[in-house]
């Protein structure tokens, strides 16, 4: 794809799942804590910190920009369609519970940290799901329930009643049908049981899905979970809490291997904690990690057992200079995210979103300013504690656009080779407003998790909305997002709703 082409994107509204009422209040329990696509961009589960998972699927039931078309075909197909799916709900369910730690009196709640989809081969979908503490493997599969067909009127329930009695009056006493000739034999057999056609009257077949838990992975972090990521090599992932990331196979679950140790011997003397970790796309052996203080290592698996010693560091020599109490907390990095052709590194802190190119560890080769018009207002952000937000970034999956949140229920989106102050700012709620400037907008309250199961489908439209640049609603913010692998839809969650964006 041309970049050229495709740099300044059109973004629409497409769906939102769990729309309430602005009145109804918003439980702690369905505010959505994590998004994630599987690699085919066919499903995309949401986890809440009430401890459930969450999963949708394209409403063709696979991705039509993955199917084969004639060319008179793709001309009678709308575009729109084959590039930016939609998606219905498919199940849900209770990944974790709430547990209490009696040796550490220590209370673990159940909210979902992170998500991750596994490569799967038979046609099952497995995903992993992690708390602070445990982390789980669930298979979901598709199975057939026979329900029972709802009956418009007493009349039909009763025809359908005669209907099998009077098939029941060809069998004599001993179950043999009651013609003689061979002609009838068959049909007075298959008299028997009810017709197709009876049965098909009386109930129906509906594809439903189940999860089960086929792995618990426990009792391997003295901190909390912060980051889940699979290896390319499909057989193994790792966990990452503040100070240690282990190594684990899927198929072992009483066994992890620790590869990086940032625990000091004296507690008192931590100067630095990992905030996220992510496995290399292409390189099985390659991990990247992040800190508190605005570092990204990448280490090399093969180099040693113990990989924290042998890191190569990314960091911005322009952002180390003069520093206080507060710049070192803006610094620290929340998450990072590699492109499919691992060329690059996404990171996001509180003020910035940076691009990071592999082979240049000095400095980033872009910069995206998300909380430039904030600095002045440091102080009361750490008073209320909005500075410790913690905000996601995603990539397109040709890597030439990148997205992330802010305050005020706002979407940011840029493009490789734009400015600082380029790209697109949108609102997410189902009548979101898209701003060539960086100004944010009035807080938009928005829906329940607990409601996704109620779809809304509408197409949005654009306008221009302009306001004061400091304004700033800390209690509405756009924290999870996600990026649809193969197109240009990105999902995200507004409080505790989820809201489709396409361009």
């Amino acid at each position: 794809m041309n970049p050229t082409t495709r740099r300044h994107l059109e973004w629409k509204f497409s769906q939102v799942f769990g729309e309430r009422s602005p009145d109804d209040e918003i439980q702690d329990a369905d505010r959505i804590s994590t998004v994630e696509f599987d690699k085919s961009g066919n499903y995309v589960a949401v986890g809440d910190r009430g401890g459930r998972i969450v999963i949708f699927e394209t409403k063709d039931g696979k991705n039509t920009a993955d199917q084969h078309y004639s060319r008179n075909q793709l001309e009678q197909l709308d575009y729109v369609s084959l590039n930016h799916p939609e998606y219905r709900y498919k199940t849900e369910f209770q990944s974790h519970e709430p547990e209490f730690d009696y040796l550490k009196s220590l209370e673990i709640e159940e909210k979902i940290n992170k998500l991750k989809w596994c490569t799967s081969l038979s046609g099952s979908l497995f995903i992993l799901s992690t708390n602070d503490k445990t982390i789980k493997l669930w298979k979901v599969k598709d199975r057939k329930v026979k329900k029972a067909r709802e009956i418009d009127s007493p009349h039909q329930l009763l025809s359908s009643e005669n209907t099998l009695l009077s098939e029941k009056s060809f069998m004599n006493e001993q179950g043999i049908p009651s013609f003689a000739n061979g002609n009838h034999v068959e049909s007075g057999v298959n008299s028997i049981f009810p017709s197709q056609e009876l049965r098909s009257k009386i109930a129906n077949y509906e594809d439903t899905a189940y999860a089960r838990c086929r792995r618990v992975y426990a009792h391997a972090h003295d901190f909390n979970i912060n980051s889940i990521s699979n290896n390319s090599d499909g057989e193994t992932f790792i966990s990452a809490d503040d100070l240690r990331i282990n190594l684990w196979n899927l198929e072992v679950s009483n066994q992890s291997f620790n590869i990086i140790d940032m625990k000091p011997s004296n507690m008192e003397e931590l100067t630095e904690v990992i905030t996220s970790a992510e496995f290399h796309p292409i390189h099985c052996n390659l991990l990247a990690y992040s800190s508190s203080r605005g570092f990204i290592r990448l280490v090399d698996m093969r180099q040693s057992a113990l990989c924290d010693y042998s890191a190569r560091i990314f960091q911005d020599e322009e952002c180390h200079g003069s520093r206080s109490f507060l710049t070192e907390i803006v610094a620290s990095i929340t998450d990072i995210k590699f492109p499919v052709d691992g060329r690059h590194i996404l990171s996001r802190d509180y003020m910035n979103l940076k691009l990071w190119d592999m082979h240049m560890d000095s400095s980033p080769v872009a910069t995206f300013k998300i909380h430039e018009h904030l600095r002045p207002k440091l102080c009361d952000l750490y008073n209320n504690d909005s500075i410790f937000d913690k905000f996601e970034c995603c990539l397109s999956g040709d890597g030439l656009h990148f997205a992330t949140g802010s305050y005020s229920n706002l979407l940011r989106i840029f493009f490789h080779g734009g400015g600082s102050d380029e790209g697109a700012t949108i609102e997410a709620s189902k009548d979101p407003n898209s701003i060539k400037n960086r100004k944010p907008l009035p807080r938009a309250r928005r829906s329940s998790l607990s409601n996704l199961t109620r779809g809304f489908y509408k197409q949005g439209h654009e306008s221009t909305s302009v306001v004061d640049e400091y304004s700033l609603n800390s209690s509405s913010k756009l924290q999870h997002l996600a990026w649809h692998p193969c197109t240009y839809l990105i999902a995200c969650a507004s409080g505790n709703s989820l809201f489709f964006y396409h361009a």
